[in-house]
């Protein structure tokens, strides 16, 4: 899937964890795991929304479009940039 979730770099940046994270949005941790993962079909927006609070970020700031042959490139390891 061409969308990216990058919960995990904004967890880095605010130095939090997952349980902590979830606890904040009213998630489990293993539901968080699935955004997190990009196992996810969908998100609602409540859940974007309260993540974004919890963060202190932007939508964009956790999810991003990248076309599909790059995503594939990043999967088997190959650097195209």
């Amino acid at each position: 899937m061409p969308i990216v979730v990058d919960i995990d770099v904004m967890l880095a940046k605010r130095k939090m964890s997952v349980g902590d994270l979830a606890d904040r949005v009213g998630i489990t941790p293993a539901n968080l795991a699935v955004l997190k993962n990009g196992r996810a079909k969908a998100v609602r927006f409540t859940t974007l929304a309260a993540l974004c609070e919890a963060l202190n970020c932007q939508p964009g700031d956790l999810l991003r479009w990248e076309a599909e042959d790059a995503v594939s490139d990043d999967i088997a390891g190959v650097d195209m940039k």
